[in-house]
């Protein structure tokens, strides 16, 4: 053990070494990033968009612009991002109006686990106690399983008050709890409809044009207009440019009274072809989320999951729960549902803003979403508090232009993280790939620093984007010293610099796709507002 240790201190001075030297090269994509966003600015320019509807005049039932409606913000979407931005925004003394296509409570298989990092959010929007009375499980900290191995990785919380740790609950009840606390607020209209379009006029969004539950169409009018109507969004087309991926479905079940190996705890099998997952979401309730890479999974319909389950994956599964688990098959509520990747691409368009799924998605697999849609609802809070008048359309577009970089470092953190974890966790037939897989097992499993620091990560309680580099390929240079030791060879050499160059791979394009210097270097992007606001604002992510 000491000759590992000794060799993980050399090892992670080089790789430290390693990734100042990887910074400074990536420098270079910082024209190329200047080249997209004039690029970007020249689409919106020439009216690219596909939704939007040019403004010609206000007929029955409506508020002409020029009248006003009285609204200072529309928000398009009442899900996790919508509600908890209406109120937030409400609270603020904004008048706001949200149209949601269905307001009856949701049935979804995700959204069901805030990390500690998100539920801090929640406590600095003043929504925590959106968590209570929904039957919500404190969770605190994740178990690993592989190869009849586990490990146990807490949450390092020992600097925070008793009650901050992780939630899991039901997704449905939680955004219910959410849009009834928005709709107490005088200023705050929740409207059941379905938005069709976008509404322009000369060159800037100045509302919606929607549909009510009774098939009346409305139009209606703000200032600013937020899109966050999830991750079948119709809308982003127009205010970004979506590269939606899809690299694999998860499979989903609910396992009834049953106990968890670790209480309190969500727990993580690599799993033969991809993790399975498992947290409570209620007292008597399991969530078991099963990933099935690709886009296509076995039929539901005629009996071909279900085998798929008891014959391939219940033999992965923990004993303690594989009762359970085959009593929820057997039950025969399999539900499906694609996870989606999109990084944040956005067309810097006045009067609008997207958020949420709607504007950028990651692997559900390190529970991030809803951490990554809270930050950006205190960083669009913060930002606009001191613009007490929104119909100031230059003074907006500044701010709402800065929001994009400011969002940066935290959401880019963790969407860089569960990409490059969904990969590692994967099964490959790749030596060096099977290397990484054991190598971030083990790594993890020594405990110490070596644990609380992926986990601050995965967290939300420590986003940092060097942080998350440096334990990266700490993880890649572990497993390298794990195949030198205790004699090298030639081959476990060669699968080595293999395994090196497969962990530079996985994460170097994520990277690049999230944007090198939004995420490494957000102080030398130009922003719309004066540098001394960019530096109060700045200040408190970087402390995140």
């Amino acid at each position: 053990m000491e000759m590992f240790f000794d060799n993980y201190i050399v090892g992670t001075f080089l790789v430290s070494l390693f990734a100042f030297l990887f910074l400074f090269i990536l420098r270079r994509y910082n024209n190329n990033n200047n080249n997209d966003n004039n690029t970007r600015k020249k689409r919106f320019e020439t009216g690219y968009s596909r939704e939007i509807k040019t403004q010609t005049g206000a007929g029955k039932g409506e508020c002409s612009p020029g009248n006003g409606s009285g609204d200072d913000v529309i928000i398009v979407g009442a899900g996790v991002a919508g509600a908890a931005l209406a109120y937030t925004l409400g609270k603020d003394g904004r008048r706001v109006h949200v149209i949601e296509r269905d307001l009856t409570e949701p049935d979804r298989i995700v959204g069901e686990l805030l990390q500690p990092g998100g539920y801090l959010k929640l406590v600095e929007l003043g929504l925590e106690d959106c968590v209570e009375d929904i039957d919500a499980q404190r969770v605190l900290g994740y178990a690993l399983f592989k190869d009849g191995r586990n490990t146990k990785l807490s949450y390092p919380l020992g600097k925070f008050q008793a009650d901050v740790s992780g939630r899991s609950f039901h997704n449905g009840r939680f955004i219910q709890r959410m849009r009834e606390k928005a709709a107490t607020l005088p200023n705050v209209k929740l409207e059941q409809g379905t938005v069709t379009s976008l509404l322009e006029e000369k060159g800037t969004i100045i509302g919606v044009q929607y549909k009510t539950k009774d098939g009346e169409e409305l139009r209606a009018y703000a200032p600013l207009t937020i899109v966050c109507d999830g991750c079948f969004s119709n809308l982003r087309r127009s205010l970004c440019n979506p590269k939606v991926d899809v690299p694999s479905c998860f499979v989903g079940l609910v396992l009834e009274n049953c106990e968890l190996p670790f209480s309190n705890h969500g727990h993580v099998i690599l799993g033969d072809p991809s993790p399975i997952l498992f947290y409570p979401i209620s007292s008597t309730e399991v969530r078991c989320l099963v990933d099935v890479p690709g886009k296509k999974v076995p039929s539901v319909a005629n009996g071909e999951m279900a085998n798929h389950l008891k014959t391939v994956v219940a033999q992965q599964v923990p004993p303690e729960l594989r009762d359970a688990f085959i009593a929820a098959v057997d039950k025969g509520n399999i539900r499906t549902m694609p996870n989606r990747s999109m990084p944040a691409d956005p067309h810097p368009t006045p009067g609008a803003l997207l958020m949420g799924d709607a504007f950028n998605m990651r692997h559900p697999l390190t529970g991030g979403g809803m951490t990554v849609a809270l930050s950006d609802i205190v960083v669009l809070r913060d930002l606009l508090r001191p613009l007490h008048n929104l119909h100031d359309a230059a003074s907006l577009t500044s701010y709402l232009e800065s929001f994009y970089t400011l969002r940066k470092p935290v959401a880019s953190t963790i969407n860089t993280l569960a990409g490059a974890l969904y990969k590692v966790f994967s099964a490959s037939p790749d030596e060096a790939r099977k290397e990484m897989r054991q190598a971030c097992f083990d790594y993890l499993s020594l405990g110490g620093v070596f644990s609380t620091g992926p986990v601050a990560l995965l967290s939300g309680l420590n986003p940092q984007p060097l942080s998350l580099v440096l334990h990266f390929f700490a993880v890649a240079i572990y497993g390298v010293g794990r195949l030198l030791l205790p004699f090298p060879s030639f081959q476990r050499m060669w699968i080595g610099a293999r395994l090196i160059w497969s962990a530079s791979g996985i994460i170097f394009p994520i990277i690049k796709a999230e944007g090198v210097r939004q995420m490494f270097f957000p102080a030398t992007v130009p922003f719309g507002i004066s540098s001394s606001s960019c530096r109060q604002l700045m200040q408190p992510r970087l402390k995140d």
